[in-house]
């Protein structure tokens, strides 16, 4: 079963974006922000806990659930574009005086990171000081259609028929509703995962699929990776399973593109926080931690 997620530090909605955002923080409030953006499209950010607050000591980390899912739902009908999330984000951080602005993006958050850092060169948004990118999701519509059909070969083998059908038979669902439905979230995420079994300890989340949809639609026929040159100059570092079933190509041509560090978690599919969050958290801390040495007139 999932762990328990501690209550945060603090937490609010935004005042300056289109719709109230939900955000929350965790770890010291005087430390320098790590800001961590979560998957989807329309996903919410407590999926990633309570794994990610391995970063919270000697961090303030700030989350928070983008616009169209978790707390940060909306009854308007107006599309969600890859664009209203670069927006929102941009208040965020001005909002919540993420200075400097340190990145982790995990999932579709690692697109989203991108996405936005290169619309930085043009819009004025603040550009991060540094990104770390998790399992990046596809850059590309090419590799988005690989995993697509990764997944769905995944989902329909014969032991997650099988799996399905048992639980389907199983009578769960009259005698433990919640239970039937921790169990049915497990079965309908486990191609993620190396060893599916693993799916029991992430912590459940719902995509709202107008949102996911719309998103991916505003991208059409994208590449991302084309556009990563301008972005060099960011100090990155790109993290992947080999087990996930998006291509690793992707993360590698990502890392190629930026310049960065590409490390290969060669234990871990989509989701190295529950899979292999010791590796994961201790290679983030490492290449953090470059960055928090103080100058050499702070020494003395």
């Amino acid at each position: 079963m999932p762990l328990t997620i501690p209550p945060p530090r603090a937490s609010g909605f935004t005042n300056t974006t289109g719709v109230p955002l939900y955000w929350c923080e965790y770890g010291p409030a005087s430390a320098p922000p790590l800001l961590v953006l979560h998957g989807g499209p329309g996903a919410h950010h407590d999926y990633l806990l309570p794994q990610y607050l391995e970063l919270a000591a000697g961090r303030r980390l700030v989350l928070y659930d983008q616009r169209g899912g978790g707390k940060s739902r909306s009854d308007s009908l107006e599309p969600i574009t890859w664009r209203t999330h670069a927006d929102d984000l941009a208040k965020v951080v001005d909002e919540l005086r993420l200075e400097p602005l340190d990145v982790v993006g995990y999932s579709w958050g690692a697109l989203l990171a991108l996405l936005y850092s290169v619309e930085a060169q043009q819009s004025g948004f603040r550009a991060p000081r540094l990104l770390v990118l998790v399992s990046p999701a596809p850059l590309t519509k090419r590799y988005r259609e690989q995993l697509e059909a990764e997944f769905a070969r995944r989902q329909s083998s014969a032991a997650m028929v099988k799996e399905r059908d048992e639980l389907a038979r199983s009578g769960l669902r009259e005698r433990d509703a919640e239970a039937y439905r921790q169990r049915a979230f497990e079965l309908s995420v486990a191609g993620y995962f190396r060893d599916p079994a693993l799916s029991t300890e992430l912590t459940p989340f719902r995509v709202m699929g107008r949102v996911q949809e719309s998103v991916w639609r505003s991208l059409g026929d994208f590449d991302v990776i084309a556009q990563l040159e301008t972005i060099r100059a960011i100090p990155s570092l790109v993290l992947h399973g080999w087990y996930d079933p998006i291509p690793v190509d992707s993360s590698y041509s990502c890392a190629r593109a930026l310049g960065a560090r590409f490390v290969v978690l060669e234990a871990s599919g989509h989701v190295p926080h529950v899979e292999q969050s010791e590796t994961l958290f201790t290679t983030i801390r490492y290449f953090l931690a470059e960055f928090d040495v103080p100058s050499h007139a702070e020494k003395t």
